[in-house]
């Protein structure tokens, strides 16, 4: 299936032009200030206290990515301008994004973009968001292809999403390309603006399909972040996940560990010699991901990642599985 390439317009985020000046009733006490009365830091304090009623678990540090956002600053501009007085615009901008934010709607969303591996992505309702516990499937792999001298190595994403996995590794292996397969045809476009904006489209084919349906090749390294979350967990999870990202491609149902037991058979036969497929899993399902590559003949190792959870379980294929 080709995918349409459809850059995000992130000048306004995901906010409307026309939202700032439809919030109402939003509880604060300078709601009704005009900017020119109110310093950044202000602005930053009086919304902090409104997502803390919210519920928000961090309120000063999203009240400052926000207002940081509305009126167009980095950070080190920012520091420097807090006592500078907020536009009518910027005021108008985080009024409407500190309503969003209070309904719970991930911070990313709302800025349209999230940090992961030194780089940014875009992000939205299309795909899971880039996590931090994922990059160490992306240093996992890395060193995996660095130790086996592989600079030009054939990359598959499965289940690519954001294609935040693939387009990290391969902007640190310059000679790698990949593929990146998602059943998700919106998840696939926004897989195809991340890369663009990374100028590595020319080096990542995108597929729709279903995990290893229609893959004949072989490749060097194997990425795979599938659902895994479980049925019995899945309630309880925040509800910036819960409610605003794609309940596909948080569980399978059940126990969580539907996708690693239809891909383990097969996996071997999608590898090259010495190739490794690294999964990340959820939190006390290592053992049962590397017993199940196991039966299928490959030899393991289970990764922690920075809070000490067995986050990735390596596959590595022998030569017999590989012929």
């Amino acid at each position: 299936m080709a995918v349409s390439l459809r850059i995000l317009r992130m000048a306004g985020g995901r906010i409307d032009s026309g939202a700032a000046g439809q919030v109402k009733g939003c509880g604060s006490r300078l709601e009704n200030e005009t900017s020119m009365k109110l310093s950044l830091d202000a602005a930053v304090r009086d919304m902090a206290a409104r997502l803390r009623q919210a519920g928000a678990p961090d309120p000063l540090r999203d009240a400052t990515v926000l207002a940081r956002w509305a009126v167009g600053m980095d950070g080190a501009a920012f520091a420097a301008a807090r006592n500078d007085m907020i536009t009518e615009a910027g005021w108008a901008r985080l009024q409407a994004a500190t309503a969003e934010r209070e309904r719970r709607r991930p911070v990313s969303h709302i800025i349209g973009r999230r940090a992961f591996f030194g780089r940014d992505f875009f992000c939205d309702a299309r795909a899971l968001d880039p996590r931090p516990e994922s990059e160490t499937l992306v240093e996992a792999a890395l060193g995996h292809l660095r130790a086996h001298n592989t600079p030009a190595a054939r990359i598959l994403d499965l289940g690519v999403g954001s294609g935040c996995l693939l387009a990290s590794v391969l902007a640190e292996q310059p000679g790698a390309t990949g593929v990146g397969v998602d059943q998700s045809a919106e998840a696939l476009e926004l897989a195809a603006e991340n890369m663009a904006q990374l100028g590595l489209a020319g080096r990542a084919e995108l597929r729709h399909g279903d995990w290893l349906e229609g893959v004949n090749e072989r490749f060097d390294v194997i990425l795979c972040n599938p659902p895994y979350i479980s049925e019995s967990e899945i309630e309880a999870l925040a509800p910036e996940v819960r409610l605003f990202e794609p309940w596909s491609a948080l569980t399978p149902g059940a126990d969580g560990l539907f996708a690693y037991r239809s891909l383990a058979p097969l996996v071997p036969a999608a590898l090259t010699e010495g190739g490794a497929i690294f999964f990340e899993v959820g939190i006390d399902q290592a053992p049962d991901v590397a017993a199940l590559l196991s039966a299928s003949g490959m030899a393991t190792e289970r990764i922690r990642d920075l809070n000490g959870v067995e986050r990735i379980v390596v596959g590595q294929v022998s030569h017999a599985n590989a012929s």
